[in-house]
């Protein structure tokens, strides 16, 4: 198996324009407030995270592990219920 260094998974991340060739989807936390009947104010005060984070996730930015800790500890869930990564999608 080969071993990723840190430069070598960040050339993995990129293009050759140096854009990100990932992208996070948090669709699934957003289909999971709506099963819940939660709106994101909720998720901010029970996960006790900033707005920022939650503006940041709406726009499929990328976010701190501890955030999504937080925010599956809040829920009661595990990091692939609330979000996934897609190859190829970056900008």
């Amino acid at each position: 198996m080969e071993k990723f260094t840190k430069s070598r998974y960040n050339l993995l991340l990129k293009n050759k324009s140096g854009k990100t060739t990932m992208s996070a989807s948090y669709k699934k936390l957003w289909k999971i407030l709506i099963d819940r009947d939660m709106n994101k104010s909720d998720l901010i005060r029970q996960a006790k995270i900033t707005s920022n984070i939650v503006a940041k996730m709406g726009k499929g930015e990328d976010v701190s592990m501890e955030s999504l800790r937080k925010i599956c500890i809040a829920l009661d869930c595990e990091i692939g219920d609330i979000m996934e990564v897609n190859a190829g999608d970056g900008e």
